[in-house]
């Protein structure tokens, strides 16, 4: 079935407000209303209303009238047709390739190389199937670090759908605990270790950071990977030197590229020396050693 979607941009707190009013006029239809942050920097939200159908001009006025009592932002319409979206998404999700890996769904088998390490991940889980410039990146230095040395013990930090610490396994094929705050995304990645035949050496655990039995346990390691943000990289950074071993490598990402001087002042001041950075798109993957 179509759909009809307004949409406004504005402010964290004004974007806020057209969420609620938005949500309040229409929840009885069930109309579904949700928020993105498009821009951290420039403080940009998007607020969309979803509408099966095409909205006629009476309900597209009752839409325009709830945003502006909470906001003097212009609403825009877009009229989405009858898709269906597995398809596109499966024709969307190219195999990806980064160093020797490669990231594809089920539907791509038959694409990976004979001297290629594949990691399958299914295209319902897009967030994590290695598109994103951070995960490309992430994987490309893992490549280069087990080039010039083989870690014995591997920590995926924020693991998600668990990519780097299949691509970790699969390439040096020593012990990784791959970790994330949420148990949903632990399941995931499970799931996924599981369907690569990585379970002989990728561990699972929620955990808070570097805090927890399984962290604990598990340290020091001789390569960390952190692909989550600029702001908690930072914070973390005296924990990630406690926790690495003498001669050992870090790789971050999640970093925007005006972010990166700043991510490598925290990790600087820990006595942590950069190596290398690898740029995508407008992210960038740092190497680091102990």
């Amino acid at each position: 079935m179509p759909q009809t979607r307004f949409f406004t941009r504005a402010g964290r707190v004004e974007a806020g407000g057209i969420f609620d009013a938005w949500d309040r006029a229409f929840e009885e239809e069930g109309a579904p209303v949700g928020v993105i942050e498009i821009d951290e920097a420039a403080d940009i939200h998007e607020v969309s209303v979803y509408f099966d159908g095409d909205a006629d001009p009476e309900r597209e006025a009752e839409v325009r009238e709830a945003a502006k009592a909470a906001s003097e932002a212009s609403v825009s319409r877009e009229d989405i047709p009858d898709t269906d979206w597995m398809a596109q998404v499966l024709a969307d999700l190219k195999p990806v390739r980064a160093g020797r890996f490669v990231v594809h769904g089920s539907h791509d088998r038959a694409s990976v190389r004979p001297n290629e390490i594949s990691i399958e991940i299914e295209a319902g889980q897009a967030f994590g199937t290695g598109h994103h410039g951070t995960t490309a990146g992430c994987l490309e230095m893992i490549d280069r670090i087990a080039r010039r040395r083989r870690p014995q013990n591997v920590l995926d930090l924020g693991t998600g759908t668990a990519v780097l610490a299949i691509g970790a396994a699969k390439l040096v094929r020593a012990p990784v605990l791959a970790t994330d705050i949420d148990p949903v995304a632990v399941a995931v990645a499970r799931s996924n270790i599981e369907l690569n035949r990585a379970s002989g050496f990728v561990r699972t655990a929620v955990a808070m950071g570097l805090q927890g039995p399984a962290v604990l346990r598990a340290a020091p390691f001789d390569l960390i990977v952190a692909n989550i943000l600029a702001g908690p990289l930072m914070r973390l950074a005296p924990s990630m030197r406690h926790h690495l071993a003498a001669g050992g490598d870090i790789v971050l990402s999640g970093i925007l590229a005006r972010q990166r001087d700043a991510v490598l002042a925290a990790y600087r001041i820990q006595g942590l020396f950069h190596r290398r950075t690898i740029r995508r798109d407008e992210w960038v993957t740092l190497h680091l050693t102990r």
